[in-house]
């Protein structure tokens, strides 16, 4: 299932499609028949993983970057096409399962490509049933295509490991609760649309029937191998702060939870003292909640008071929040959070995650009842830990991206924010560090951005270094501002160790431009460089920008001074292996400053 999203007002160098969980499984699983790869060259396989009832099909797709005219071949357990005892696959990708579940359950799916590694996708058999649910069926009825049930709640009181619920189009009114879970052996339980209709959950007229929290989708307590896929669920609200909407709910612990290609809008708060969510993950069980994804979804319209459109809070270790389009609501857009009680103390903060191209925009609270101020950051980690930032775009978000902690002695830690495309903010690019009286960020990464200031609100950062701060590092970006602003705010709380910054290109068309280190004002890059001791090998010239101006292209010139000038020493474990686009990262020994290695 794939979505492509239009990214105005923004023109990429290649047209980026976003594709539901493609994700890139390397050559540790491949077959020793493997062809040697290029590195330049990646093939990307989805879905990533698959339960296939005996007898019926599963449709894998392919992408491949880098190269031009390359075939795939698919093997099943080494074995090309396969065979009946494993399954057969096509030259096309389709896999057909065997009539009987094989010893152990499960079959490894390879894609090959001449030059580029692997992919190889495990596949669980099962003989978990079909389920159909529609608006004009009977809960009385066998729950069959050709008699289906009418409500998903009842099918999800029915459904058990290994079993597809199948809803089809309409809308559905209420909300629903997930009893059980699927298994690693069995199979996971999932609930999705029918293929090709759009099923509808609506919270008109809910009665409110939780505690403090309330999803149109709920998953409370300990829930394993679920997957909600592909609903539209709109139209739930709340006028009692105490009373929390969602879209969906997950609260507790568990692994392998995956929220898929759901459109979710119209989730509002209408108090002043109110919070709202479209998706909110808390990990607050006794085990953490463990290889959440979240992916492919589309989050707008929310009124979310003092949450979030995307949550993920408490104990939650291993998560993947990756191919999200949110935009158009009053807060912030993606929240890791931590110490904040919701989970066991010593693991009450969301870690080792991955947030990773996404596309925000239009997030600000501006108008939101409870803020009435610039406040609302596009990706927010809130003493989250551990955790990769990647080519994402976010624009015209207050703040696009900030990693800190609100509560005092805590910090954000070990974040790397890397290869993102951010412009338009209304305050500040990226921000870490906090207030005084709040928490802050350690070893924050910060490298290959390029970041493009250009508010409207007419005064803004590029990056912004508040107290708390300490050994966090910022190379290898581009801060190209249009308007007058701080390109480097080092503001109240700020120390000569909070970041060491070098190897960027800083520069700016409007006047006044200033850089702020530990609170002295300077009016020129010199002064700032020969006062801080920071970006000696930095410069103040324009870094060819294909377009700075609308419509926008922030890929490089051909002879752009930001072309293979950027500190290679840094690693991959830092700047990653692919640019924003998703080409390689680096060219030889040579990394470019910015979002894109071209």
């Amino acid at each position: 299932m794939q979505f492509s999203f239009p990214l105005s007002p923004f023109t990429m160098a290649a047209h980026i499609r976003l594709i539901a969980r493609p994700f890139t499984i390397f050559a540790a699983l491949a077959a020793a028949t493997s062809i040697p790869a290029l590195a330049s060259v990646t093939l990307t396989a989805w879905p990533d993983y698959a339960s296939v009832r005996t007898g019926l099909t599963q449709q894998f797709k392919t992408a491949i970057s880098g190269a031009t005219g390359e075939t795939v071949y698919w093997r099943v357990n080494g074995i090309s096409g396969g065979n009946s005892t494993i399954g057969w696959i096509s030259t096309t990708g389709l896999y057909t399962a065997p009539a009987t579940v094989p010893g152990g359950a499960t079959v490894a799916v390879t894609a090959s490509a001449a030059h580029a590694p692997d992919v190889t996708i495990i596949v669980t058999i099962t003989t978990g049933l079909s389920h159909f649910v529609s608006t004009t069926g009977n809960d009385s009825n066998p729950g069959t295509y050709a008699l289906p049930w009418r409500t998903i709640q009842h099918a999800a009181n029915s459904a058990r490991p290994g079993d597809r619920v199948y809803v089809r189009g309409g809308t559905y009114y209420g909300s629903i609760n997930v009893p059980g879970s699927g298994s690693a052996t069995t199979g996971p339980i999932v609930f999705q649309s029918f293929p090709g209709e759009q099923a509808v959950i609506d919270g008109s007229g809910n009665a409110w029937t939780g505690s403090e929290l309330m999803g149109l989708v709920n998953l409370i307590g300990a829930h394993s191998y679920i997957v909600i896929e592909g609903f539209e669920m709109r139209n739930w609200t709340s006028s009692i702060a105490t009373h929390i909407p969602l879209g969906i709910l997950v609260n507790g612990s568990g692994t392998h939870v995956q929220l898929l290609n759901n459109i979710i809008h119209a989730i509002t708060e209408t108090t002043t003292q109110g919070s709202a969510l479209g998706i909110g993950v808390y990990g607050n069980g006794t085990t953490p909640i463990g290889n959440l994804t979240i992916g492919g979804n589309q989050i707008y319209g929310l009124k979310l008071g003092w949450a979030e459109s995307i949550l993920v809070d408490g104990d939650t270790d291993g998560f993947t929040i990756t191919e999200n389009h949110i935009h158009d609501s009053d807060n912030i857009g993606i929240d890791a959070v931590g110490y904040w009680g919701t989970g066991p103390t010593v693991y009450d903060h969301a870690r080792n995650g991955l947030i990773s191209r996404n596309t925000l925009y239009n997030l600000s609270s501006l108008h939101n009842l409870s803020y009435g101020k610039y406040a609302a950051d596009g990706m927010y980690c809130d003493g989250c830990s551990n955790t990769i930032i990647e080519r994402n775009l976010v624009y015209a978000c207050d703040q696009n991206i900030s990693a800190s902690s609100e509560i005092y002695g805590q910090v954000s830690s070990y974040v790397t924010i890397r290869n993102n495309v951010l412009y338009a903010a209304n305050m500040t690019g990226i921000s870490i560090g906090g207030y005084t009286t709040a928490g802050g960020s350690d070893h924050v990464v910060i490298v290959n951005n390029t970041i493009l200031h250009n508010t409207n609100v007419g005064w803004g950062n590029g990056l912004h270094v508040g107290a708390h701060a300490t050994n966090n590092i910022f190379e290898n970006n581009i801060v190209y501002a249009t308007v007058p602003g701080a390109l480097y705010m080092g503001g109240s709380g700020s120390t000569d160790q909070s970041v060491t910054s070098d190897y960027n290109i800083i520069y700016g068309t409007a006047l006044p431009l200033q850089w702020v280190f530990m609170g002295t004002t300077y009016e020129s890059f010199s002064a700032y460089r020969i006062a801080s001791g920071h970006d000696l090998h930095s410069s103040f010239t324009n870094p060819g920008l294909l377009s700075a101006v609308y419509p926008y292209n922030l890929s490089l010139e051909t002879t752009s001074p930001a072309l293979a000038t950027g500190n290679y020493a840094l690693g991959a474990a830092d700047y990653g292996t692919l640019d924003f686009p998703g080409a390689p990262r680096v060219t030889g020994s040579t990394i470019s400053i910015g979002a894109y290695q071209q």
